[in-house]
């Protein structure tokens, strides 16, 4: 099976436990994903915190001893940049003043970056070939994305185009500091908007998320591959936290999907023909 056939066999078969009645098991989720995102898309930026280290400060807010205090930073305003995601839940796009916003609530950033600002000087990414823009062309080109959406999604796999709204924002880099993790944030928003789950790239996985990004500058398919397969491993998650809840779906007993799916498919297995435009 297909990888975004396998991933559309397991969103419908979430869709079936929808609406979910228990508030608790729904709270339990929704702070199991925060925890997970924070702290992956912080270690894939450098931080040393661990999950549990991530868990501990979230929770009980105490910082890890013998760790940066920026580390620290970093992971609470990640925490509060997801929960503002969360609450454009209801909306169908992510606007220019909602990325600026979720910026704004980033903390530790570096190289004199401006939390909730454009950036105002040139910059260069590290292990890249490709230079962003100038910066007095990142209002238009972030002005031209953010309306671009609607196109977007039209044409492709709603995975596959939130994966593409990640790679052009990376692309326009927009920020002094703190791209990636609006990226990502960006991308998990679309994604949960349209009733997909969000993903979280794991940090062993670090060197071919940055290496299928800048591939991405020629042919972005290893990058849709990659976030792809994310998706499904978190629709796989989701189905097992959901089923060992003892949750059911609604309405008559419905077939599983496929338990394995894609198992064997890697990002380097060519994945150029699974990624089908609508």
């Amino acid at each position: 099976m297909k990888l975004f056939e396998a991933i559309d066999a397991r969103h419908e078969e979430i869709a079936r436990f929808r609406p979910f009645s228990d508030g608790n098991l729904l709270e339990q989720i929704r702070a199991f994903y925060r925890l997970e995102v924070t702290w992956s898309s912080n270690a894939i930026e450098g931080s040393s915190y661990t999950l549990s280290e991530t868990k501990v400060l979230l929770e009980d807010g105490l910082t890890a001893g013998g760790k940066p205090l920026a580390h620290a930073l970093a992971a609470e305003g990640h925490a509060r940049a997801w929960d503002y995601m969360f609450s454009l839940l209801h909306a169908d796009a992510v606007s220019e003043e909602n990325l600026l916003f979720m910026h704004g609530l980033l903390q530790g950033l570096e190289n004199n970056a401006v939390s909730g600002s454009y950036r105002k000087a040139p910059v260069f990414v590290t292990g890249s070939r490709h230079v962003p823009p100038d910066f007095r062309l990142v209002p238009g080109a972030m002005k031209r994305l953010v309306e671009g959406q609607g196109r977007l999604f039209a044409k492709c796999h709603p995975v596959a185009a939130a994966a593409k709204f990640h790679k052009e924002l990376a692309f326009i880099h927009p920020f002094a500091d703190g791209n990636g993790r609006i990226a990502r944030l960006a991308m998990n928003c679309l994604l949960v908007q349209r009733g997909f789950l969000p993903v979280s790239i794991p940090p062993v996985l670090r060197q071919i998320y940055i290496e299928s990004l800048e591939r991405a500058h020629v042919s972005d398919a290893d990058f849709i591959a990659l976030v792809a397969r994310a998706e499904y491993e978190a629709q796989k998650d989701f189905l097992r936290m959901l089923k060992e809840s003892g949750a059911r779906p609604h309405g008559a007993d419905a077939p599983a999907g496929p338990e394995e799916g894609p198992a064997s498919w890697t990002p380097e297995s060519g994945p150029e023909s699974r990624m089908p435009e609508r």
